[in-house]
Parts: C-alpha cells; structure tokens; sequence
C-alpha cells in the first residue's frame, strides 16, 4: 500500500489512475516527478498575477488550482472526459473545459497566459498548437512552456523513452517551434537537481532518475530506503536556472518564457 504524501490540500490520493501519462500528487512513488512539475508552476506564478489564464492540458489540474491562488481568472483544458470531471470536482476554482489542443476553444485574443507543461511532447502537431497559443493570447501576451529535455530524458535514442511521448525537444528546437508561430522567446531556463537532490543520485548509484526507471521496467518492488527518498523530495530540491547561467543541454526539463508582440 503506497505511503501518502505532500501538502494538507493534497492528503488524499487522487481519483484519478498513476498511467504514466500524467503526474499526481499524494503518491510516495510518484512523488519525485510530481515535485519536479510542481517547481515550474511554483516560480513562475508570478507570470500569471492578476491575469486571465488558460491551462492547456491541465491534467490532475493541481497546477490550475495553484495558479488561481495569484491569477484573476483560470480556464483549465483537457481532452480527457475522466479527467476533465475530476478537475471540475476537485478544483472548483478552476474553469475546466473539455476539448482538443490542436483547436483550442477559445476566441481570439481572450487570455493573457497560457500554461502548458510537461504537456507538448505528447502532441502529434505541436506547430498547430503553438500556433493556437498565439491565436488566443492578446497582444503582449505570454507563453510558458516547459518539457522534458530529449538530450538528458531520452538520451542517445531515436524515439522517446517515455511510451506516451510523441515528440520530445532539445532548447534549439523547442525554440525555433515558438519562434516560427510568431513568438519573441524572453528568456529559456533548465530545471536541474540541486545540492539534495546531487546527494541522492549519489546515493542511488549516479542517478536517482535512472534507480526509479530501471525498478520500474524491471516491475520489481521498491526497495526501502530508495521509496523513502523519493518520498521525501520537495520543490526547493531543485534548481530553475536561466541558460545564461548553466548549459541548458545538461538540464533535465526545458522551460521557455515566450510572448505575443
């Protein structure tokens, strides 16, 4: 029976089933990604203070709920029935909708944000979508992105690790995708491991990431002190640092800060 952990609002297990499609919260074993989503909705709150939000594939909709603690309005999107239902009986602040992210809708020019993380990858025409997040953000508008880094996620292979991933993006690519819809890219950050986390990867033979991955694929049972240490991950155990600062191909996520001229 999986340990529970996480925040009070979060005590009990979601509704919704672990597929390896999407993170939750309030499971031990899932703990390590959730935290690792969780610390990009964290820092850039801020963006959306105030403003009119879309959420395009908000999955569990934790991070919709987070976001309406700070913004003046969420609307939360998802394709899934099942999941749309959970967010509306979970996050009663969030405005959740049920539709596709190739045709969003909304009308033109109706929000001041969109967030979409750890979402683009699972889409077959990311350009198309791109170009939908252009369409419905006003003028000066932002877009934040953030997806997994297919340097560091899925190294050395030609198609991603993760069964659910259609596409996965370097910091070039991921780039030149908003760029191409009309975007101007503010600013790119990587989501790294910090001192914790360092000490961790140590402790599970190099990599933390790799310890749950090969338990995982070899289906085999937690062992002990590794559960315990995922379970205990938290947001501040990672770094958000800009690519001026650090070679944004060593991160494990990539994060964009883009706007609409």
């Amino acid at each position: 029976m999986s340990a529970i952990v996480g925040d009070p609002d979060n005590a009990l297990p979601s509704a919704l089933p672990l597929t390896g499609e999407r993170t939750i919260p309030g499971l031990a074993e899932e703990n390590y990604w959730f935290r690792r989503h969780e610390v990009v909705y964290q820092r850039l709150a801020h963006r959306c203070a105030g403003r009119d939000v879309l959420e395009a594939g908000c999955g569990e909709g934790y991070g919709a709920d987070l976001i309406a603690d700070v913004a003046r309005r969420v609307i939360g999107l998802d394709y899934d029935e099942a999941t749309v239902a959970h967010v509306r009986a979970r996050y009663p602040r969030v405005d959740i909708r049920h539709g596709n992210l190739a045709e969003l809708p909304l009308p033109d020019a109706s929000v001041d944000v969109v967030v979409n993380f750890q979402v683009i990858e699972h889409l077959w025409d990311q350009a198309q979508f791109v170009s939908e997040c252009f369409r419905v953000l006003r003028p000066g508008g932002v877009f934040l992105v953030s997806t997994p880094n297919r340097i560091t996620f899925s190294p050395g292979r030609d198609t991603p690790l993760n069964p659910f991933h259609t596409r996965e993006l370097n910091a070039a690519e991921l780039t030149e995708l908003l760029e191409t819809a009309g975007f101007e890219v503010e600013d790119t950050l990587g989501v790294f491991h910090g001192a914790g986390l360092a000490e961790l990867d140590a402790r599970h033979g190099g990599s933390i990431i790799e310890a749950q991955v090969q338990r995982a694929v070899a289906d085999a049972p937690w062992d002990e002190q590794l559960l315990a240490d995922v379970a205990a991950v938290r947001t501040d155990d990672f770094d958000l640092t800009p690519a001026a600062e650090r070679d944004i191909d060593d991160s494990l996520d990539l994060v964009a800060i883009a706007v609409r001229p």
